[in-house]
């Protein structure tokens, strides 16, 4: 992608105009998938069975529990003791001059930790506990399905899915996915089936690995990228094959700032801020050998008719920061749901020809991580 949108997902359906009837055929198509510098430098440990995604959905008290601060494991007498306040010893010698002296001795209290600002500082604060959320909006299993539509007819499918945790070298991970694809009448014109896994940290809730799978008529892609959180750096791998260039590989490396998203994370990282009408959230983003700043105002409330009834919403304008100048991202729209789970309702995209439109048609909402 050479430019950051938060509808990455739906420009897939913006390729319908071209004329093709089926996905490109490859006969080396498996080997599309192996990147071994990629494998080297990543271990990813999912569960072996696949977790309940039916369950019915809850209030944010119960599918919760307890909140990020009292799931702490309980104080032992011995945790008590490691934690204990150190007592400041007073001198000996200068305590028994003191004394003599009949002056009061004292001890210097230790001085507390002025309470510092969430991390990075252009990053709203409010419904955060540190850099994890005090309601975590997602739930594994949930599944978000949006019809597409292209001059108000149905062109193609896309979900929003959060998948069971994983661990990626070795630390818990949130892993999140989105996919798309034609549906029969408009695969005569142009097949897309494409979805990208993402994985982010839990702790840290930045992204450390996407995988994206493209499969269409006129191209068969698989990209990965590593976000090095450590080193502060991006790596990038291609493999694609198309009808026009054929076969084409491609590495790049950059220099990421610290808490920095990727195109796609952003996409479910914006569902943690609370996105009061009125008040223009932040964040960093990295893409493409680029540093942004994601900006979102949010512009109002209104109830939005969808299928599964009027349900209520926060409507957002996204922008842009590009080396320091404003830059808007087109004539979009993004509605989230007004809850604790900021599912994304609605997306909005003009485009050269016409407007894509994609709205929610089901909910799972799955089971709290």
């Amino acid at each position: 992608m050479k430019r950051f949108s938060l509808i990455a997902g739906v420009a897939a359906i913006s390729v319908l105009t071209a004329c093709s009837t089926s996905f490109l055929k490859y006969e080396k198509e498996d080997q599309l998938k192996k990147i071994d510098e990629f494998d080297k430098a990543v271990k990813i440990e999912e569960p072996s069975t696949p977790a309940e995604t039916d369950a019915p959905a809850k209030t944010a008290a119960a599918a919760l529990g307890k909140t990020h601060e009292e799931t702490k494991p309980a104080t032992t007498k011995s945790d008590a003791k490691k934690k204990a306040v150190p007592v400041v010893k007073a001198d000996k010698k200068a305590t028994a001059k003191a004394s003599k002296k009949g002056a009061k001795v004292t001890t210097a209290a230790p001085t507390a930790a002025a309470p510092t600002r969430r991390q990075p500082d252009i990053e709203d604060d409010a419904g955060f506990n540190g850099r994890r959320p005090i309601v975590d909006p997602f739930r594994v299993g949930e599944e978000v399905t949006h019809e597409v539509s292209y001059f108000k007819m149905a062109a193609g499918e896309m979900k929003f899915k959060t998948l069971p945790m994983a661990t990626v070298n070795g630390r818990k991970s949130y892993k999140h996915n989105i996919a798309i694809k034609t549906i029969s009448l408009f695969a005569s014109v142009y097949t897309v089936e494409d979805s990208v896994d993402i994985f982010m940290d839990y702790d840290d809730v930045v992204p450390t690995v996407f995988e994206l799978h493209v499969k269409e008529s006129g191209q068969l892609r698989e990209a990965k990228m590593l976000f090095d959180n450590v080193k502060k750096m991006a790596t990038f791998w291609e493999k694609k094959v198309t009808k026009q260039d054929g076969e084409e590989e491609k590495r790049e490396q950059w220099e990421i700032e610290e808490y920095a998203q990727n195109v796609y994370s952003s996409i479910f990282y914006m569902r943690m801020f609370q996105w009061e009408v009125g008040k223009e959230y932040a964040f960093r983003v990295s893409n493409d050998k680029e540093n942004l700043t994601f900006s979102g105002k949010a512009l109002r409330k209104e109830i939005l008719d969808t299928e599964l009834g009027p349900m209520k919403a926060i409507v957002i304008q996204p922008n842009i920061t590009l080396k320091g100048k404003f830059k808007p991202i087109g004539e979009n729209l993004i509605w989230l749901s007004d809850d604790e789970h900021k599912y994304i309702l609605r997306i909005e995209a003009k485009i050269k020809i016409g407007t894509l439109v994609s709205q929610v048609v089901a909910i799972k909402p799955g089971k709290a991580p």
